[in-house]
C-alpha cells in the first residue's frame, strides 16, 4: 500500500511541475537583478540596434532555437532600428554564468543602451517579443 501513495504523491507532484513549467515556458519578463545588466557591442560580438536588440543564448543540440532564431529574426525585420544578436553559450561561458543563463534558448531585450529590459527562458512567441520591444522603443 505505501507503494502505491508513493507513486501517486510522485505523479501528482510531476504534474504539478509539469503545468508550472509549461505556463512559464517563453514568457518575456522582468527579474529585478536584469534590471542593472548591460550588455555591450563588445561582449555580444556584434553591434547593438539602434532603438532595441534581441539577444538568443543558443546551442547546437537546441531544437527550439532554430524556431526562437527564426521568430527573432522575422521581428527583427519588422521593426527599424532592432538588431537579433545571437550567442553560442557554449562558446561564451563566461558571460553565459554572468547572466545566470541555465537553458537555451534564453531570450534578453536590451534597449538602445543595452540594458536588460526583458527575459524569457524558452521559445518565447512573437506577440510577447513584440510586446517586449514596445516598451525597450
Amino acid at each position: 500500500m505505501t507503494g502505491v501513495v508513493v507513486c501517486g504523491v510522485v505523479l501528482v507532484l510531476a504534474t504539478v511541475f509539469g503545468l508550472v513549467r509549461a505556463r512559464r515556458d517563453g514568457r518575456l519578463r522582468v527579474r529585478a537583478k536584469d534590471d542593472a545588466v548591460r550588455l555591450s557591442a563588445a561582449e555580444l560580438g556584434r553591434p547593438l540596434g539602434d532603438r532595441a536588440t534581441l539577444v538568443q543564448f543558443s546551442t547546437a543540440f537546441c531544437q527550439p532555437c532554430r524556431a526562437t532564431r527564426r521568430v527573432l529574426g522575422e521581428v527583427a525585420g519588422m521593426v527599424d532600428g532592432v538588431e537579433h544578436v545571437e550567442v553560442d553559450a557554449e562558446a561564451e561561458l563566461e558571460l553565459v554564468r554572468r547572466l545566470d543563463i541555465l537553458r537555451t534558448p534564453t531570450v534578453l531585450v536590451l534597449d538602445a543602451t543595452g540594458r536588460v529590459i526583458r527575459r524569457a527562458a524558452g521559445q518565447p512567441r512573437r506577440a510577447d517579443v513584440i510586446s517586449a520591444l514596445g516598451e525597450a522603443v
